[in-house]
């Protein structure tokens, strides 16, 4: 029988408090992780988080920081790893798309914060995690994308910018690693229902549009994410690294040409 088991490992999810990360969080737990629950704000939404997980009959803990802050982040790990005793697993889910706007009609201060939470942040976590994961000769490092890593999307150009930089990163620092028994792989979602996308699925007419750019004419749920982010982390996926894996249910795949171009 084949088992997805992370009993022993320790995980860091950013972005924890709510929607994706909360999946990614609880799943883990549910395969045996012990999680960092990681927030910025929102310490009740990351409290119930670590209740859910507790009632479920797994460990997690709440911590706080601002990843966009480097000197915020190695004070993270470090408490991380004075609760835990290490880290074996990191999920860089936190991130933002900011506004929509034009380039020209922009905040250029709003595009900087978006690259600093979207692009920086991973940096800094992975930069804090390696040396603790290099000890161990062990390690996998998940980074959250988008489609929109692949896909431009107008008035997005920061987050669009910061995805794809994140895709990049990915590879480089799954080469720079490999060696040091550390995987680096990226996890791109499409439509996925959540709390910040409300607006578009509880109102009809933009849920048909937009399941119109699905092959599989459905939005994702979040457990979908989490159990691949689960199958990521896990021995299973021991020959994975240095790539995106796509979870989109078939955006990529253009479905508008299925009837010729």
């Amino acid at each position: 029988m084949i088992q997805l088991d992370l009993q022993g490992r320790r995980a860091l999810v950013t972005g924890a408090s709510g929607g994706l990360g909360r999946a990614i969080a609880e799943t883990l737990a549910a395969a045996g992780a012990q999680v960092a629950v990681h927030y910025r704000k929102g310490k009740d939404e990351a409290d119930a988080v670590v209740d859910s997980i507790s009632k479920a009959g797994g460990k997690a803990q709440p911590f706080q920081a601002d990843i966009s802050d480097p000197a915020a982040v190695e004070k993270l790990v470090q408490q991380i790893e004075q609760a835990f005793g290490g880290l074996d697993i990191l999920v860089n889910n936190a991130g933002m798309d900011g506004p929509r706007a034009l380039v020209g009609d922009d905040d250029p201060q709003i595009w900087e914060k978006v690259l600093s939470v979207d692009l920086l942040g991973p940096y800094y976590c992975a930069r804090a995690a390696i040396p603790r994961m290099e000890k161990l000769h062990r390690g996998v490092i998940i980074n959250v994308t988008s489609v929109h890593e692949f896909i431009p999307w107008e008035g997005y150009s920061a987050y669009t910018s910061a995805k794809a930089g994140l895709s990049m990163f990915t590879k480089t620092l799954a080469q720079e690693t490999a060696d040091k028994g550390i995987r680096v792989v990226a996890l791109a979602p499409g439509a996925i229902q959540t709390p910040i996308n409300e607006s578009v699925w509880s109102d009809p007419q933009s849920l048909k549009d937009l399941d119109k750019k699905i092959s599989m004419g459905r939005l994702g749920k979040p457990q979908e994410i989490g159990n691949v982010v689960a199958f990521l982390a896990s021995d299973l996926a021991s020959y994975i690294t240095g790539t995106t894996l796509a979870v989109d249910g078939g955006m990529l795949i253009y479905p508008d040409f299925r009837h010729g171009g």
